[in-house]
């Protein structure tokens, strides 16, 4: 079995044990509603406030739905024993990493496709233009990434739900303030040529984690 095969086998086994128990896609969107909801009503009033804050509002529901389903990647496979299992398979360490940062990838990929709608209907903003759907699937990437490592660092911890934030949120600080200040620049209807910088800080970030990632998984997997 080739490389990706296993991957893909790895991703679709988490599809598909989510789409058996849902439990985390209903749980973290109906976190991310909620917090679009608040937000809307807290700041609607005025348009001009709404498009000041809105940046900050979105990546500040996507982190903590991010967290929200990180904290349970791995959490499965460790009380269930399946880890081990993994661990023993003809499977790379690689791959295991691979398939379960393209697992969780689909999974933000999908609630931000259900959230940015809801948020463009309830703020009147131009929140699925190009730019900002190409700022949303950058920063996804690298913000995936790095939590799949962390939570495969944290399940092996007692208090799993508290040290993944505390590892997750110094690492991922630099991408997400790119993130806001790229999409501020891209709701001022600002050209692809102001927001470069900032997306080249994203795609660096991507990269760099991306790499590092694949390369100590093995280490950070095991117990």
């Amino acid at each position: 079995m080739s490389f990706w095969r296993k991957v893909i086998a790895i991703a679709w086994k988490d599809a598909l044990s989510e789409m058996r128990t849902r439990e985390i896609i209903f749980s973290v969107l109906i976190f991310t509603l909620l917090v679009i909801v608040i937000f809307n009503f807290a700041f609607g009033a005025s348009q001009e406030t709404m498009a000041l804050v809105a940046p900050g509002i979105l990546w500040v529901t996507f982190t903590f739905a991010g967290v929200l389903s990180f904290n349970r990647s791995f959490v499965l496979e460790k009380e269930e024993g399946c880890i081990e299992g993994l661990m023993v398979a003809p499977i790379s360490r690689e791959a295991i990493y691979v398939g379960k940062m393209v697992g969780s990838l689909l999974f933000m990929l999908i609630i931000e496709a259900i959230a940015l709608p809801i948020f463009a209907f309830l703020s009147n903003l131009a929140v699925l233009s190009p730019q900002l759907i190409t700022i949303t699937v950058l920063t996804t990437v690298g913000f995936v990434a790095v939590g799949t490592l962390f939570s495969a660092l944290a399940v092996n911890t007692r208090a799993r739900e508290m040290v993944l934030p505390i590892l997750f949120f110094p690492i991922v600080i630099p991408l997400i303030i790119s993130a806001v200040r790229a999409s501020g620049l891209s709701l001022s209807g600002e050209a692809w040529s102001s927001l470069s910088s900032w997306l080249q800080i994203i795609a660096a970030f991507d990269i760099i984690f991306l790499v590092v990632s694949f390369l100590v998984f093995t280490f950070v997997i095991e117990e």
